[in-house]
């Protein structure tokens, strides 16, 4: 007896029982709770196993909704409509994230102990070196998916490959300019209000730019091998609406806490 799209009497994809939600939960769990152990001066390798195992659980799960999508036909256009909406809520629950981060940084910032901001002894970045490259290599690459986008649209598959290949450097790129950033600072997390705020909302936002650069690749190898056509293709528009959410929050990074946060709207009018 078929078990396929063709069985279903209606339009929607009915998920068979998969143990990944529940395998996941664990190795969060553990990754978590060995988290949280290391920084009250346990090994770390506890945290680590459950990395690996997210990291685990991600691949084969995600492989599993690729094979439905691609090869299984259950991600018809009904479908598609709501693969569109999940992924618009969770961009927004992410948008949530941002917004307490921004909120504690301006709480801070507006008004601070003392009266000043920075803080006394903090010596921040300058917003013009190398915040401001990373800010023309993000918005770059923003171009680069969409160009990607509107090659696979006209079925150009080698304009697509090659966008996606410098989007993904580009991503790249950023990841290793704000680590080397982050090696020059001169202040530590623990030093106060503003290096806790700082390092909240950029790390966060850089932790997204290495998630999205992984789908973003994920993307890349799928179109190497041809799984992305004009008409089947959420896989890829999924990555560019991440991608461009991660565009508009360095946007707010860069002008609030790097320019604005920095003293740069101070020194500008005075």
């Amino acid at each position: 007896m078929s078990t396929g799209p063709a069985a279903h009497k209606h339009p929607y994809h009915l998920v068979d029982p998969s143990p990944w939600p529940i395998i996941g939960a664990a190795v969060a769990g553990v990754l978590f709770g060995g988290a949280v152990w290391w920084m009250h001066g346990g090994p770390p390798w506890f945290m680590a196993a459950g990395m690996l195992g997210v990291l685990g659980v991600m691949f084969v799960w995600w492989r599993d909704v690729v094979m439905e999508g691609e090869y299984g036909g259950y991600h018809n256009p009904v479908v598609q409509i709501g693969l569109r909406f999940g992924m618009a809520l969770f961009i927004a629950s992410e948008v949530m994230f941002f917004s307490a981060f921004f909120w504690a940084f301006f709480s801070s910032s507006l008004y601070p102990v003392g009266g000043i901001w920075p803080p006394k002894g903090i010596r921040p970045f300058d917003p013009w070196e190398v915040p401001f490259l990373n800010t023309l290599i993000l918005l770059l690459s923003g171009t680069t998916v969409t160009w990607a986008h509107h090659a696979l649209l006209e079925n150009d598959r080698k304009n697509l490959v090659r966008g996606l290949l410098v989007t993904v450097l580009l991503g790249m790129t950023f990841t290793a300019l704000q680590a080397y950033e982050y090696s020059h600072a001169a202040f530590g997390f623990k030093d106060g209000i503003y290096p806790s705020t700082f390092f909240m909302a950029t790390g966060f936002h850089g932790a997204h730019v290495i998630i999205g650069t992984i789908f973003l690749a994920v993307c890349l190898f799928r179109s190497i091998i041809g799984h992305f056509t004009p008409e089947h293709h959420f896989g890829l528009e999924a990555a560019a609406w991440y991608w461009h959410f991660v565009d508009v929050v360095w946007l707010f990074l860069f002008t609030c806490i790097y320019w604005w946060g920095s003293g740069g709207a101070l020194a500008a009018g005075g």
